[in-house]
């Protein structure tokens, strides 16, 4: 049994996932688009903002409490939607899950998981978020809503920045696949992944749940690699959207919103929420930090909709900066992942328990003693991510 009090960081459990997933899996959560630059500026412009430190003030009885789409959460943070979560541990997505659901913050299930929207509804008996790619097959869509639905989803996240896959390159050299093909060089390497290995025996939840034996056509890996290279709608425009929450009839979430235009047109299509994402820094390498952009887009449309920002937060110190920059909210990609990746369900409860106590800490050293204070004021020049 692994002893989780020994983990004081996200970097903790970076080090252990890399040990214990292999390393396609590993490199598939671990990586950006081409040169990276993106993916590594998201962590480094969180780190330029600094705090202003405040004594003598009174910080007891903090709270972290909040809302977002009017759903208590304990804390200002959501588990995004990662592809191939069940592929850094057995059954992820159920787990990580169960891990949310306990800790009362929101959980959203990827179109690309490997456990299936029933999968999860069975094993968690809890409302959680569904995010949905713009595929050409329509009625797929419509089924994939019509499933959402039925497994009582709360929201539907849309992702909108994914009309063409980003290249990867650690992706193409690892050769991912889904599961891993049995070459010489992924054997040798599961050979040294036993733990993984074990719980992958267990579960018979290997392949893309929500697509095989869904989509039309898609029996087997073969079809189903083809098929996503094909599906990927490059057409997407607004119009879509608004056919899309017509569908849904429920909260909407816009995600991959970059520039202050597009997140105007997010609100006049009636998004609940937006995102500001840059898919981790997977897509379009040399786009600026979400960091750097949200500002911008708080001013645009701050009081129009809930805002929350993804890609780069690493810690409840980047929770609270996003928040002092306007951020209603901030969603967790990689930060669950590694942890998931080292040690399972306890592993995604100890990274909440992480980022809960690096987030009240620092704000009580700001002086602030409720997260729904927190501003630009506890920020030492802030300017800089202006534009």
């Amino acid at each position: 049994m692994d002893n989780l009090s020994k983990i004081t960081c996200i970097s903790d459990f970076q080090q252990l996932a890399r040990r214990r997933v292999p390393k396609m899996f590993y490199d598939y959560v671990d990586s950006g688009s081409w040169t990276e630059s993106t993916y590594r500026d998201n962590e480094s412009d969180m780190q330029q903002l600094k705090f202003k430190q405040r004594v003598a003030v009174n910080i007891e009885g903090r709270s972290l409490a909040t809302t977002m789409l009017g759903q208590p959460v304990s804390i200002p943070v959501a588990l995004a939607p990662t592809g191939l979560t069940g592929m850094q541990h057995a059954d992820g997505e159920i787990l990580a899950a169960r891990a949310a659901r306990d800790f009362g913050v929101p959980f959203t299930l990827s179109t690309m998981s490997i456990c299936s929207l029933e999968d999860v509804a069975e094993h968690t008996q809890a409302p959680f978020w569904f995010q949905l790619y713009v595929m050409r097959d329509r009625q797929f869509i419509e089924a994939l809503i019509n499933r959402a639905k039925a497994a009582n989803c709360s929201a539907l996240v849309l992702t909108l920045d994914l009309q063409v896959l980003g290249q990867r390159h650690k992706d193409i050299r690892n050769g991912l696949s889904v599961p891993p093909r049995p070459t010489l060089m992924n054997m040798l390497n599961l050979a040294t992944r036993l733990r993984w290995c074990q719980g992958m025996l267990k579960t018979k939840r290997r392949t893309f749940g929500n697509i095989i034996g869904h989509a039309a056509g898609v029996d087997d890996l073969g079809t189903l690699a083809s098929w996503t290279q094909q599906q990927f709608d490059p057409t997407l425009c607004w119009d879509d959207v608004e056919w899309i929450k017509k569908c849904w009839g429920g909260k909407l979430v816009l995600k991959g919103i970059m520039e202050a235009e597009d997140a105007r047109h997010a609100v006049d299509a009636g998004a609940d929420a937006i995102v500001v994402s840059n898919h981790g820094g997977r897509q379009l390498d040399g786009a600026p930090s979400t960091i750097a952009c949200l500002p911008s887009i708080v001013d645009a449309v701050g009081n129009q909709t809930e805002i929350w920002l993804d890609s780069g937060v690493r810690s409840g110190q980047d929770v609270l900066r996003s928040v002092a920059l306007g951020a209603n909210a901030t969603m967790i990609g990689r930060a669950f992942l590694y942890a998931l990746g080292a040690a399972g369900q306890a592993g995604v409860t100890r990274a909440l328990e992480i980022l809960a106590n690096e987030l009240s800490v620092s704000m009580g050293l700001c002086g602030v003693r409720d997260i729904q204070d927190v501003d630009r004021r506890i920020l030492l020049d802030p300017s800089r991510f202006d534009r």
